[in-house]
């Protein structure tokens, strides 16, 4: 019964030994290469269902290009005030305050307090 229970984990350090002796043969540009052909697949799967959207739905795919174009002018008109201005400084003079309570006039107010002879 043990040479069964023992099987399973011999197998899992049998592959485990092909796996780690295929990554020590394979040189590190052969890994490269199959790193880029995942990015260059992902980039065209990526495409692919972008011009499906563009397809389906213009309308929204112009909205998101105006929209970026807004911000990237906005972006850009900001930067150019900045600089015209002296990198956004803020020039000017400054005084310290101390924080004071405010005096208010002193009253007494008199608590309502129960009587002994009406807990009773």
């Amino acid at each position: 019964m043990s040479k069964l229970n023992s099987l399973p984990e011999r197998a899992l350090e049998l592959v485990g030994s092909v796996g780690e002796g295929i990554r020590q043969a394979v040189p590190d540009s052969a890994i490269k290469w199959v790193e880029t052909g995942a990015a260059l697949t992902a980039l065209k799967t990526g495409s692919r269902v972008a011009t499906t959207f563009v397809k389906r739905n213009p309308a929204v795919a112009v909205a998101a290009i105006a929209g970026a174009g807004l911000l990237w002018y906005a972006a850009r008109r900001r930067a150019k005030q900045a600089q015209r201005d002296g990198n956004g400084a803020i020039e000017g003079t400054s005084k310290r305050v101390e924080a004071k309570r405010a005096s208010r006039p002193v009253t007494s107010r008199k608590r309502s307090t129960r009587s002994s002879t009406a807990a009773e």
